[in-house]
C-alpha cells in the first residue's frame, strides 16, 4: 500500500491543477485566517479566544489569563537589510509582538525567538540583531526564555512568540464596541510610511551611484517610526490609572482603515471618522507633499505605526478629552450606515481596506 505522505501528495498535486482553485492571494491574509478558523476552531475548555484577535486568550488561574501573539518578519517581504540595522530590526521585532499583547489591555512578560538565517550571516551579526531585541526586552520589561535557529536559503526570518497576561476582568477584545462609543487613537499615524519611502528613495539613488550619500536631514522623526516603532504599554497603563476599560482595541498595523474596519467587522457595527481629527506629526505631513503623496492615504492604508486604536464609553470623554497622546476621531455607528470618512470638505467617503497585502 501507498504511505499516507504519498498518498496526500498525489492529492495535493491533483488538487493543485484543478481549475478554479481558490488562490491565497485573492483572499489575502485575512480571509485565509477566517478560513481557517471556520475549519480549525478551538477545542480545549482553556481557550477563552483563539483565532480572530491580536492575541490568544488562554485560561491561567481564578484572576488572569495568559495572552499569546507570534509574529513574523521575513527578509524581502518585511524589511530591507539594505537600510534596517540588525540592531533596529531586533528591536522592532519585539515591539510588534508587545504592540500585540497591549492591544488586547495586557502586559508582555516573556517572549520566544526563532530564526532562520543563511550563512552569509556572521556570530557578530547575530549578536547585533539579539542586542536589539535585548534592549527591547530591557525597555519593556519582559525576558528572551527561548526559540530555535535553523538554516535559511531565502533569506533571514525571524519569528517571535510572545506571551504575556491580563487580569481577567480587562481584557479588551475587537468585539465589545457599542453603538455611540468613541473611536480614540493613540499618538500620531503615518510617519512610518512616509519614513519607508524615504528609505526606499534612498536605497534607489545609492543603487545608481554608490557614492552618493543618503539625504535624510530633516526626516529623524519618521526614519525611526519606520526602523525603531514604540509599542503603546504606556497608554494601557495610563487608561488603567484613569479607570478606562476601552471597549475593544487592536493596534494599527496594517494602517487606520484596515484595523477599523476589523473592529467595525468583530462589533458588527459601522463607524464615522473625521479626517480634521486624526492627528499627523508635521514632518510626515511635509515629507507625504513633498513625495507626492496624499496625506490621508498614507494614514489610512501606510501602516507600521503600531499605535492603539480603541473605542470607549462616550462618559469617558471628559476622563480623557485632555490626554496628549489620544484623540477623539469618530463614533461607531449602526453597521447600515457603513464606515466612512468625513474630508476636510465635508464629503463622506467609504473606508475600504487598502493596507499592506502579506499575499
Amino acid at each position: 500500500m501507498p504511505s499516507i505522505y504519498v498518498t496526500c501528495r498525489v492529492k495535493y498535486l491533483i488538487m493543485s491543477n484543478k481549475e478554479g482553485r481558490t488562490e491565497i492571494q485573492d483572499l489575502g491574509e485575512f480571509g485565509l485566517i477566517k478560513s481557517l478558523q471556520e475549519r480549525y476552531g478551538a477545542t480545549l475548555a482553556t481557550t477563552i479566544k483563539g483565532i480572530g484577535d491580536d492575541a490568544a486568550v488562554i485560561e491561567k488561574n481564578d484572576e488572569e489569563y495568559f495572552l499569546i501573539s507570534t509574529d513574523t518578519l521575513t527578509e524581502g517581504i518585511h524589511f530591507d537589510l539594505t537600510y534596517v540595522p540588525l540592531k533596529h530590526l531586533g528591536y522592532k521585532a519585539v515591539a510588534v509582538n508587545v504592540s500585540d499583547i497591549a492591544a488586547m489591555n495586557g502586559k508582555a512578560e516573556h517572549i520566544t525567538v526563532s530564526l532562520a538565517l543563511s550563512n552569509r550571516f556572521s556570530l557578530e551579526a547575530i549578536h547585533e540583531l539579539y542586542l536589539g531585541m535585548h534592549l527591547a526586552c530591557q525597555a519593556y520589561g519582559i525576558d528572551l526564555v527561548g526559540g530555535d535557529t535553523v538554516s535559511s536559503r531565502s533569506g533571514l526570518m525571524i519569528s517571535i512568540t510572545a506571551v504575556g497576561s491580563v487580569k481577567k476582568e480587562n481584557v479588551v477584545y475587537r468585539s465589545g464596541a457599542k453603538k455611540n462609543d468613541l473611536i480614540c487613537i493613540t499618538g500620531d499615524l503615518g510617519g512610518a510610511y512616509t519614513g519607508l519611502q524615504v528609505l526606499e528613495r534612498e536605497k534607489q539613488v545609492f543603487m545608481a551611484n554608490p557614492e552618493m550619500q543618503p539625504e535624510l536631514e530633516g526626516k529623524d522623526y519618521i526614519v525611526q517610526r519606520q526602523l525603531k516603532p514604540e509599542a503603546r504599554i504606556d497608554i494601557v497603563k495610563e487608561l488603567e490609572a484613569l479607570q478606562i476599560k476601552p471597549t475593544s482595541m487592536i493596534d494599527i498595523s496594517d494602517g487606520l482603515g484596515s484595523e477599523l474596519l476589523h473592529l467595525c467587522q468583530a462589533s458588527g457595527l459601522g463607524a464615522e471618522i473625521y479626517e480634521e481629527k486624526i492627528p499627523m506629526d508635521e514632518c510626515t505631513f511635509e515629507t507625504a507633499n513633498e513625495m507626492s503623496l496624499s496625506p490621508i492615504t498614507c494614514i489610512l492604508n501606510g501602516g507600521e505605526d503600531y499605535e492603539l486604536l480603541f473605542t470607549v464609553d462616550q462618559s469617558d470623554f471628559e476622563k480623557l478629552r485632555n490626554h496628549p497622546s489620544i484623540s477623539v476621531i469618530g463614533y461607531m455607528q449602526d453597521v447600515t450606515l457603513g464606515v466612512n470618512l468625513v474630508s476636510r470638505g465635508g464629503t463622506s467617503i467609504a473606508v475600504k481596506a487598502q493596507g499592506f497585502r502579506h499575499f
